[in-house]
């Protein structure tokens, strides 16, 4: 199952985006600047292969719920969101402040 529903924080709305998957979810969290998302993200092909991109994207590791994702310490960011003043081991929604 997929759900998708509009997220308010701090008075700025972003896409919470949940897949449900066989022993695992897909959490991201999203607006048209950037997202972050759980372990399943490749920050280093972010990096790396579509660096030309400048995607601005943050993962969080052990997270089961959008709520987690929100609260949980940002494990690695992209070269990108650097631009923003994310960095590594900022809270989640830390760093949605800073694309808002």
């Amino acid at each position: 199952m997929i759900t998708v529903n509009p997220l308010e924080v701090n008075g700025m709305f972003f896409t919470a985006i949940k897949v449900e998957l066989p022993k695992t979810n897909l959490l991201m969290i999203s607006n048209e600047v950037g997202y972050i998302m759980c372990g399943a993200l490749d920050v280093d092909l972010l990096n790396n292969v579509l660096a030309d991109r400048k995607i601005i994207a943050g993962r969080a590791v052990g997270v089961k719920t959008i709520d987690e994702l929100l609260n949980a310490p940002l494990e690695k960011i992209t070269d990108a969101s650097k631009v923003y003043g994310w960095e590594s081991g900022m809270i989640g929604k830390e760093a949605l402040d800073k694309i808002s």
